[in-house]
C-alpha cells in the first residue's frame, strides 16, 4: 500500500486565500511594516557601530538583536508578499525545509540572546564594580558566539525531526509560511516521536532560558529595591526596562502561539498571532530601544544630523553647478 503513495514534492500555502478582498490592503500594510523593521533595526545597527560611547556589551548585544530581527522577518515576509500577489502560493519541499530551518534558527538564537542580555543587565546592576572585568570583550564575543551556534544546532534538530518523516498525504499548509505546527499536521505517520523530540527541545531551549531570565530579573529587582537613592533606582530601572519589554513581547507571543491548546483556536486566530510575532513585534525593537533610552536617542540624533550634513553638501554643490 505504501508503495502506491506519492511523496509530496511541494506545498501550497492557503495563507489569506479566503480574504481575497483584503489582500491588496494586507500587502501594503505588511510591506510598510517590513520597510520600517529594516530601516529601524538598520539604524540601531549603524548608530551602535558609529558612536564610540555605545561600544559596550549592552549595545553589542542590542546590535545582534537588531540583526536577528531583520533576518527573522526576512525569512517569512518576502515570500508572504509574493504570495499576496499570486494565485498559486507554492513552495518546494526543500524550500519549505530551508524556510523552517532559518525561521527556527533566528527564533532560537533570539531566545538565547535575550537570556544573555538579561545576564548582562544582572551584572551591570547587581555587580557594577566588577562589570568591566566580568563582561570583558572576550566574554561578550564568546557569549554571542555560543548563542548563535546553539541556535543553529536547535534549528537543525527541530527541522530534521520533522522532515525525516514521510509526507504522502495532503500538501496544503493552512498558514502563510512553513510553521512547525502547520507542517507537522501533514506528516504521514505517527507523530508521537516527533512531538516528544520537539517537546524536549522546547523545554531545554525555551523554558530553561526563560527561567534564567526570571532569576536574573528577580535579582535585579531585589537589588534595585535595596537602593537608598530614588534617582539610582530610577536609573537602574531605565537601563533594563527596554530589554524587559522585549522579553515580555517575545515570550508572550511565543507561548500564546505554541503552548496553548490548539483544538479551540480558529484559523483566523492562528494567522493573526503569526502576523503579530513575525511582522509586527520585530518592528517594535527600534521603537522600544530608541524611545526609552536617552543614549540611543542622542546617538541617533547625532548620526542623522551627520548623515544629512554629508548628503546635503554634495547635493548643494550639484545644484550650484546646475543653475550656473
Amino acid at each position: 500500500m505504501e508503495e502506491n503513495l506519492t511523496a509530496v514534492t511541494d506545498f501550497i500555502f492557503l495563507g489569506f486565500s479566503d480574504l481575497q478582498h483584503l489582500q491588496p490592503l494586507l500587502f501594503v500594510l505588511v510591506l510598510l511594516i517590513y520597510f520600517f523593521t529594516l530601516i529601524g533595526n538598520g539604524l540601531i545597527i549603524a548608530v551602535t557601530v558609529a558612536d564610540l560611547a555605545l561600544n559596550t556589551p549592552m549595545y553589542f548585544f542590542l546590535r545582534n538583536l537588531s540583526v536577528l530581527e531583520i533576518c527573522y522577518t526576512s525569512v517569512v515576509i518576502p515570500k508572504t508578499l509574493t504570495d499576496l500577489l499570486s494565485e498559486r502560493r507554492a513552495i518546494s519541499f526543500l524550500g519549505c525545509a530551508v524556510q523552517m530551518y532559518f525561521y527556527l534558527f533566528f527564533g532560537s538564537t533570539e531566545c538565547g540572546l535575550l537570556t544573555v542580555m538579561s545576564y548582562d543587565r544582572y551584572v551591570a546592576i547587581c555587580n557594577p564594580m566588577r562589570y568591566s572585568l566580568i563582561m570583558s570583550r572576550k566574554v561578550t564575543l564568546s557569549l554571542a558566539a555560543v548563542v548563535w551556534i546553539v541556535g543553529k544546532l536547535v534549528a537543525c534538530e527541530q527541522t530534521a525531526a520533522i522532515f525525516m518523516f514521510p509526507f504522502h498525504g495532503p500538501n496544503q499548509i493552512n498558514h502563510f509560511f512553513c510553521d512547525v505546527l502547520s507542517v507537522l499536521r501533514l506528516v504521514s505517520t505517527d507523530k508521537s516521536l516527533i512531538n516528544a523530540i520537539l517537546s524536549f527541545l522546547t523545554v531545554v531551549f525555551t523554558i530553561v532560558p526563560l527561567i534564567l531570565i526570571i532569576i536574573s530579573y528577580a535579582s535585579i529587582i531585589w537589588t534595585i529595591l535595596k537602593m537608598h537613592s530614588g534617582e539610582g533606582r530610577r536609573k537602574a530601572f531605565s537601563t533594563c526596562s527596554s530589554h524587559l519589554i522585549t522579553v515580555i513581547l517575545f515570550y508572550c507571543s511565543g507561548f500564546i502561539t505554541y503552548m496553548r491548546p490548539s483544538s479551540n483556536v480558529s484559523v483566523d486566530t492562528n494567522r493573526a498571532l503569526a502576523l503579530l510575532y513575525t511582522v509586527i513585534i520585530p518592528a517594535f525593537n527600534p521603537i522600544i530601544y530608541s524611545l526609552r533610552n536617552k543614549e540611543v536617542k542622542e546617538a541617533l540624533r547625532k548620526f542623522l544630523t551627520r548623515t544629512v550634513s554629508l548628503l546635503h553638501r554634495p547635493l548643494l554643490c550639484w545644484w550650484k553647478e546646475f543653475i550656473h
